[in-house]
Formats: C-alpha cells, sequence, structure tokens
C-alpha cells in the first residue's frame, strides 16, 4: 500500500519580494514558481508557498489581485483531488457558507490551472481549498 501525504498551502504578506527571494530562493534554496509583481510561488519543500506584496508592516487583513478576484492574505488551506473539492464545494454551499471567493477555475487553460475557493473559518481566518487535474502543474513556471 502507498501512502501520500498531503502537501499543504500558505500565503504570507511580505513587504519586499526582492527581500523575499533571497531569503526563500536563496537561503533556503526553495524553487520559484510562477509570480506577478506582487506575489510569489515557491516550492517549500513539497508544499506550496506563496509571499504576497503588501504594504506595511503585517497588516490584519489584507487583499491581492490574482486572476481578477481580491484574495485575502494571509490564507492557507489544502490542496484535494477535482472530485474531492467539487464534493466539498457542494458540501460547503449546502451548509450556507458565505465565499470570499466562490468556487471557481483559475487560469483555465494556463500552467496551473486549478479549481479554487476561498472562505473563513469562524474566526475569520481565511482558507482556500485548491484542486489541480494536472498534478504535475501545482509548481508549474
Amino acid at each position: 500500500m502507498t501512502q501520500t501525504i498531503p502537501r499543504f498551502h500558505l500565503a504570507v504578506p511580505v513587504t519586499d519580494l526582492g527581500k523575499a527571494r533571497a531569503f526563500y530562493g536563496g537561503v533556503l534554496g526553495c524553487p520559484e514558481g510562477r509570480s506577478s509583481d506582487s506575489w510569489i510561488d515557491w516550492n517549500l519543500f513539497g508544499h506550496q508557498f506563496v509571499t504576497h506584496l503588501v504594504e506595511g508592516p503585517r497588516p490584519e487583513a489584507a487583499h491581492n489581485a490574482v486572476d481578477g478576484h481580491d484574495v485575502p492574505v494571509p490564507h492557507f488551506g489544502v490542496l484535494l483531488t477535482v472530485e474531492a473539492f467539487l464534493l466539498l464545494a457542494d458540501k460547503l454551499q449546502a451548509a450556507g457558507t458565505e465565499f470570499a471567493i466562490a468556487p471557481y477555475r483559475r487560469f483555465a487553460g494556463q500552467p496551473g490551472e486549478q479549481w479554487t475557493m476561498f472562505f473563513r473559518d469562524p474566526s475569520g481566518n481565511a482558507l482556500e481549498v485548491k484542486a489541480f487535474a494536472d498534478d504535475s502543474q501545482v509548481f508549474a513556471t
């Protein structure tokens, strides 16, 4: 029997992407994935870790534009199969969950195509659940 260890996805605010590149890419040796002028995806030991550029020191609530949506930062979550993602989305909708970003397919036809949804826990922590139809695209550039 083969056991698969789930990967995590974590996004954190940073105030300088150059310093983030120097630390995560240089010091820690994390391979860099997709990026823009406001965020960088990293392969953090097999986990998807994202640094999002925000103004000022660790704001209480920040957002960053990704694929035309206002993504809450910080957020954390999990990567599921597409089937499990769609089942969870249905379950959350049936429970009356208020989505910060409703379930949809992001980056359609591009590297890193994925299903994603954002919602908050009862304490206000933002969660993202995502799914890649092609698992090799998780760290695509």
